[in-house]
């Protein structure tokens, strides 16, 4: 099916250019997401009429997303899990997540505008992309811990992950001494 943007999408075009899409993405996101119209003559007359207005709103919420880009990048957001020795999270932490620990530090976004591809499952530092606009993204950090101790170490870099593996191999290399000890030692009969 052939649409008229009406907005610019990431990876489909800009504002007014025709494109054609599956018929399911049409119905299913674009028409009722008012992103897009059907590309009939009617509808190209309308938005041709339309389109300095469109523009228009387009460049409001633009600089509004700007404006909240520029308070919002950077930031650091501190989210507590329950994680195994290694590092490893029971659980996960995903873009609702996210976005709730976003909206409790007083910005508004919604779970779409998380860029994150998969889940978190790890402690440590992680930089989350925030789509605020098609054209405007931020950078926020989440900082995954098991308590807001090993939180604020984190965020001071201290490497928490190498610290325990540091504290994993001492022991073993001490075993391992030990039983090459004794296989070296004669057996006394």
């Amino acid at each position: 099916m052939e649409v008229i943007l009406l907005e610019r999408i990431a990876r489909l075009g800009q504002m007014g250019e025709v494109v054609r899409v599956r018929d399911g993405y049409a119905r299913n996101f674009l028409l009722p997401q008012k992103k897009a119209l059907r590309a009939t003559d009617d509808n190209r007359k309308r938005f041709e009429s339309q389109r300095s207005h469109l523009e228009a709103r387009n460049l409001e919420r633009r600089q509004e997303a700007e404006a909240v880009a520029v308070k919002l990048n950077g930031q650091s957001f501190v989210v507590v899990r329950q994680a195994g020795e290694t590092g490893q999270l029971y659980g996960s932490v995903t873009a609702r997540d996210v976005a709730e620990l976003i909206d409790a530090g007083g910005f508004s976004i919604s779970r779409s505008q998380v860029a994150l591809n998969s889940p978190i499952k790890t402690i440590g530092l992680h930089a989350v992309a925030i789509a605020l606009h098609p054209e405007v993204e931020a950078s926020v950090t989440v900082n995954v811990a098991r308590s807001d101790d090993e939180a604020a170490r984190q965020a001071r870099g201290e490497d928490l992950s190498a610290r325990q593996i540091e504290a994993e191999e001492v022991p073993a290399e001490r075993e391992m001494a030990e039983a090459e000890a004794a296989a070296m030692e004669p057996a006394s009969s």
